[in-house]
């Protein structure tokens, strides 16, 4: 599996380039609410919703505080806002009762496991938020795996499996060092622009030769739109 991900990840580079990331790495905590924000809606709503978030606040701190009502108001441009700010402000409260502090740097001395572990063990934070905060947020090889992610290595025939979860277990012991960046980018944008949930772009796709779906779609659409803006990039 080693090699497969090295030859996927080598093909998606030479068509869409390396992924740009930031210089210095975000806090973990603005990954983490970053990441609640993006559920069901897109990058740049989610984004608007994280910026609107953060001008709207001194800390973090100020959200445990903060009326649920008010709170849904401010993100409401990323969607789902009852259950989001019901999300963001469990997270927060719970964090600050079980460490005294809004701070997730103590978990840069863990190890992956111990941290997808002691992330995953606080209500509405799942093991795709979790590892985003490993990528994102202490550099480490890890790829977290959305639905884009899962569709696609299944549909190659990379894995074979029922859940994300499942697939990121599947590769993540598999991956070559330090390509789970460009990989998981990269991946994501295929998703978005070729390996759609329905009508692929298979007569176009960089992964066509080595792709195992049985049903391709060769029908030629209008003109791809290209979508490159990643929230978790774009956090500073």
């Amino acid at each position: 599996m080693k090699k497969q991900i090295e030859k996927i990840n080598q093909l998606l580079i030479n068509h869409f380039g390396t992924p740009e990331r930031q210089k210095k790495l975000p806090d973990p905590l603005d990954i983490i609410i970053g990441t609640i924000l993006s559920q069901n809606t897109n990058d740049k709503n989610s984004y608007k919703a994280f910026l609107n978030l953060k001008s709207s606040i001194k800390s973090w701190e100020d959200i445990i505080l903060m009326k649920l009502s008010r709170l849904e108001n401010i993100i409401k441009v990323a969607g789902l806002g009852k259950q989001k700010s019901k999300a963001i402000k469990n997270f927060l409260t719970e964090l600050k009762k079980k460490n005294g502090k809004l701070s997730l740097s103590y978990l840069r001395q863990k190890n992956d496991d111990e941290v997808l572990e002691d992330l995953s063990s606080h209500k509405g934070i799942g093991v795709k938020t979790a590892s985003c905060v490993l990528l994102f947020a202490f550099d480490r090889n890890i790829c977290p795996v959305d639905t884009h992610v899962h569709r696609i290595l299944n549909r190659i025939g990379l894995v074979q499996t029922s859940l994300p979860e499942k697939t990121f277990n599947e590769i993540r012991t598999h991956l070559p060092e330090g390509i789970a960046h460009p990989f998981h980018t990269n991946l994501l944008r295929l998703g978005r622009e070729y390996c759609t949930p329905t009508n692929p772009r298979c007569y176009d796709c960089p992964l066509e030769q080595i792709c195992k779906f049985p049903q391709k779609n060769f029908e030629i659409k209008k003109e791809r739109k290209e979508n490159n803006f990643f929230l978790l990039d774009s956090i500073k």
